[in-house]
């Protein structure tokens, strides 16, 4: 019989140093190797991951605090909102060159832990090295709260959930389910207000978060989904990027796959994303989800409410600021109706749906971490919404179906 979690897990220490056990743990992800995959056991892959009771003491009666292992732009939001966020404490940044930030900067997660309590790790790096981070914390007996996606490939994704995956202390910052506009669509969806949901459509953004959303919303689980991709290439504007506007009126060329994902028992999905579609603003954002009562599409139901009786309803949100309301430019509440779908949890703070994500993932993240709440978002959960993504990918290369194969986290 295996041995509890607790008993196979050794607690960060203060010097940074590893347990003989824990230094086995990432030798196949340093120096890029993906070595010694193997598959566990079904009976560990059915537990409920928790956190184990002798890291749990660490975290109570204590102001949360974490490591951010990264310094781009993605980690430099993380330190705003968790700035701003108040509850939540940043001890230091883990970066490959010294720089200036508001809060120390290590160049080693040993160096942090020498000087810095930590109760969690925040990993804000490049896919081709993140699995490497996660293995280094979770050696050192730490929750880990990893960016999109864990792994790069499938040979990635098998060697991590090898290497860390029955540790149960891993989760995932996947950020779209909990936007505000897209957690009122799955309250409305869960609530039955469209019966059963069985085709989900998404064209807003890409790969591992879409996919996420396509799952999240048809309770489709881990199973096998067989994909079938295409790409087609068309001259588009880009006037927006990561940086701000372009200045760029030239049409250039941009290609948009389309996928369809069979959930089987009745479940498809349908994914639309053209390059860029994140940020460009010449492209519609685009979520159906059809269910044998009626439909969602964007921020809108169609259904019956009674004999011959068809209506359509639009969900609305709350936007103070506004005209003559003086209140402040902010987000209050999303309503179907008269029902409240979702409630803004940080009023006053003028935070974009993004950033009201961000927060909501630390929170409950150290909610978990403390014991009082359920897992953010498991591993298991962001290995399956990568694998299908690269499913798509592989689909539109090959010209062919790509049904997923179980894996260890299925």
């Amino acid at each position: 019989m295996r041995p509890p979690l607790a008993s196979r897990l050794t607690a960060p220490r203060r010097d940074g140093s590893a347990s003989e056990h824990s230094s086995s743990l990432s030798k196949q992800f340093l120096g890029g190797q993906l070595t010694g995959v193997s598959l566990l056991d079904s009976a560990a892959l059915a537990r409920r991951s928790v956190v184990p009771r002798s890291v749990e003491r660490r975290y109570r009666f204590r102001v949360t605090t974490f490591t951010l292992i990264g310094s781009g732009w993605r980690a430099r939001m993380f330190l705003k909102v968790a700035r701003e966020l108040g509850t939540i404490r940043c001890g230091g940044v883990v970066v490959q060159t010294p720089r200036r930030l508001d809060v120390p900067t290590f160049t080693s997660l040993d160096a942090c832990l020498r000087e810095v309590r930590v109760d969690f790790v925040l990993t804000a790096t490049p896919r081709s090295v993140t699995a490497r981070f996660i293995a280094e914390a979770v050696d050192r007996g730490l929750p880990v709260l990893a960016e999109t996606p864990p792994a790069p490939n499938l040979d990635g994704l098998r060697a991590l959930w090898s290497a860390v995956g029955d540790s149960g202390l891993v989760q995932v910052a996947e950020q779209y389910p909990v936007m505000p506009s897209h957690a009122a669509r799955a309250a409305l969806v869960a609530a039955g207000v469209i019966g059963t949901p069985t085709q989900v459509q998404v064209s807003s953004t890409q790969q591992f978060h879409a996919v996420a959303l396509i799952r999240g919303l048809l309770a489709a689980g881990r199973g096998p989904v067989s994909v079938r991709a295409t790409r087609f290439t068309a001259p588009l504007v880009s006037p927006l990027n990561r940086t701000g506007w372009t200045d760029d009126e030239a049409a250039h060329p941009t290609t948009t796959t389309i996928a369809t994902l069979d959930f089987g028992d009745g479940r498809s999905g349908v994914y639309d994303f053209t390059e860029q579609q994140t940020r460009n603003q010449l492209r519609f954002r685009r979520l159906t989800v059809r269910g044998s009562a009626g439909e969602l599409h964007n921020d809108e139901v169609v259904r019956m409410t009674g004999p011959r009786t068809l209506v359509r309803t639009p969900l609305v949100r709350r936007q103070t600021g506004y005209d003559l309301d003086l209140i402040g430019y902010d987000t209050e509440h999303i309503s179907l109706g008269s029902q409240v779908l979702y409630r803004n949890p940080y009023p006053g703070r003028r935070w974009m749906d993004d950033e009201i994500a961000m927060a909501t993932l630390l929170e409950r993240m150290e909610s978990w971490v403390r014991d009082e709440g359920p897992e953010p978002y498991p591993l298991a959960e962001g290995a399956q919404d990568q694998q299908v993504a690269l499913a798509i990918e592989e689909s539109a290369d090959s010209d062919t179906t790509v049904t997923t194969s179980c894996e260890a986290w299925s």
